[in-house]
């Protein structure tokens, strides 16, 4: 397996860049200020709703994405009651000067409430090219140095990931945390976010270690990182690598150098059931990490294929979720629906993995699952919430 990652690396990282990475482009951003930005509509007539996609760089990948994009978001039209949305699809080819200009074009078309673009500088170029234009975006970046004024982030978020398993291991008994993270943009960007979830909650960070995202860095720093966790008397070891990536080396060479997985928990910043193989790796036994709602997952995901004829990537739900959540705030008749105030209403949406809800920062929060390997299968600890207020939010 360690001989195979660093081969396998290439391919394996480019998507776990096109999925995290690459939305934390843009680290220093304009964002506008804080208001209730936002069009008045006309409920009586269909909404005119701009999708901004990244079809047109070069990039089969980023042409499949703008078509599961266009895909999902017509299947939520389909899906809509008491709304009608009238829906312009415009290309960005994922760059930020052409991101701003098709969503000026978009506003000058009629455009009520922008949903995308996907990369983080062309999200933060387009909702800058329409800040006084009093026209809100809803991006499907994670990049919260995007979020705020009339921008809004639909991807999901490590700060909502870490505060889910934080505060369920502060019930737990766990309040003494090691941070472990890839030496790499998302990484510390991952790292980040779970100290502020551990202070956040009354926790400590009693440690924090850092490692090259090489299999030869790894086991160059595996020493520092175990020494660290026992002389800081962690209790769990907070990870921000990914399952098809870094982790299995981790998972596996931090027992064997002496890490018990039994005093010391191992809780992942990512989904550990992309990869079944996973589930076999010795240190992930009894550690925990979050998944969305499987069963609403699962119902988009057959909903799209019966309709598609393929399954949908795993960031077209996005789409979907936005034009959800602007068809619920429609069908109430209200002129003032997709103003700030009223997306980030506290009650929330239902999307594709279960309920969600936009934050007047500009961040969201999302419904997740706690769950837990045992017997190299995956166990379910405490269901994801169904709505705000519930245990888990």
């Amino acid at each position: 397996m360690f001989a195979r990652f660093t081969t396998a690396r290439k391919p394996i990282m480019q998507f776990f860049a096109m999925i995290s990475l690459l939305w934390f482009a843009a680290c220093d951003v304009a964002v506008a200020p804080q208001a209730n930005t936002g069009r008045q509509i006309d409920p009586a007539d269909p909404v005119q709703v701009a999708l901004l996609v990244p079809r047109g760089s070069g990039q089969g990948s980023d042409d499949f994405l703008a078509q599961n994009f266009e895909n999902a978001a017509r299947l939520a039209i389909a899906d809509l009651t008491g709304a009608e949305i009238a829906l312009r699809i415009y290309n960005t080819a994922g760059n930020p000067a052409q991101a701003a200009a098709v969503a000026r074009a978009a506003v000058n078309d009629g455009a009520k409430i922008i949903i995308g673009p996907l990369y983080a500088e062309t999200a933060n170029a387009a909702g800058v090219a329409v800040a006084g234009r009093n026209v809100n975006v809803l991006a499907f970046s994670n990049n919260p140095a995007i979020a705020g004024g009339n921008v809004f982030v639909l991807g999901a978020t490590f700060d909502n990931t870490a505060n889910r398993l934080v505060q369920y291991g502060t019930r737990q008994g766990i309040n003494r945390y090691m941070v472990l993270y890839g030496d790499d943009l998302a990484g510390q960007a991952g790292r980040d976010a779970i100290s502020r979830s551990v202070q956040r909650n009354g926790a400590q960070v009693v440690a924090v270690e850092g490692y090259p995202l090489s299999q030869q860095g790894i086991f160059g720093a595996t020493r520092q990182i175990v020494a660290s966790a026992r002389n800081s008397a962690a209790q769990a070891v907070f990870i921000t690598a990914s399952v098809n990536a870094d982790l299995p080396i981790l998972a596996t060479a931090l027992p064997d150098a002496g890490l018990d997985a039994d005093s010391v928990r191992f809780i992942g910043l990512t989904r550990w059931d992309s990869a079944p193989q996973a589930l076999a790796l010795p240190g992930l036994q009894g550690g925990l990490f979050t998944m969305p709602d499987q069963g609403t997952a699962n119902q988009f995901v057959n909903r799209y294929a019966a309709t598609y004829g393929e399954q949908p990537h795993p960031l077209a739900g996005l789409a979907y979720d936005g034009i959800a959540a602007i068809g619920a705030l429609v069908a109430t008749g209200n002129r003032d629906a997709l103003t700030k105030a009223a997306l980030t209403t506290p009650a929330g949406f239902r999307g594709t993995s279960g309920v969600f809800r936009l934050l007047p920062n500009g961040l969201n929060e999302r419904a997740l699952a706690v769950a837990t390997i045992q017997n190299n299968q995956v166990v379910t600890l405490e269901q994801a919430p169904r709505n705000f207020g519930a245990a888990g939010f």
